[in-house]
């Protein structure tokens, strides 16, 4: 998935102001995750090791927000099921390990 540059940008923006609103620090949601710290500011700035990646930080900040009813900043680009982006792994970002 390729993003414009306005879309990367707001992409970003989408990104730290859902993990600003949970609150949790990175290194809370890298173990969740299965990663580090560095690895999520990584992603959060879509400097991503695999296409996938974006996805499964996105879902993890959506599904969290939702638990602790917390509104979410809704994501522009990453939108729509996942499944249905054929050149996405599915079975990756289901797994949610970065």
């Amino acid at each position: 998935m390729s993003l414009t540059k306005q879309q990367q940008t707001d992409t970003i923006a989408e990104f730290n102001e859902n993990i600003r609103r949970l609150g949790q620090p990175l290194t809370t949601i890298a173990v969740a995750l299965h990663t580090t710290p560095e690895t999520i500011a990584a992603v959060a700035q879509l400097n991503a090791r695999h296409i996938e990646d974006p996805w499964i930080l996105r879902n993890y900040l959506l599904d969290q927000l939702h638990t602790a009813n917390i509104p979410h900043q809704p994501f522009t680009a990453l939108i729509g099921d996942y499944r249905d982006y054929w050149f996405l792994n599915s079975q990756r970002i289901t797994r949610g390990h970065l």
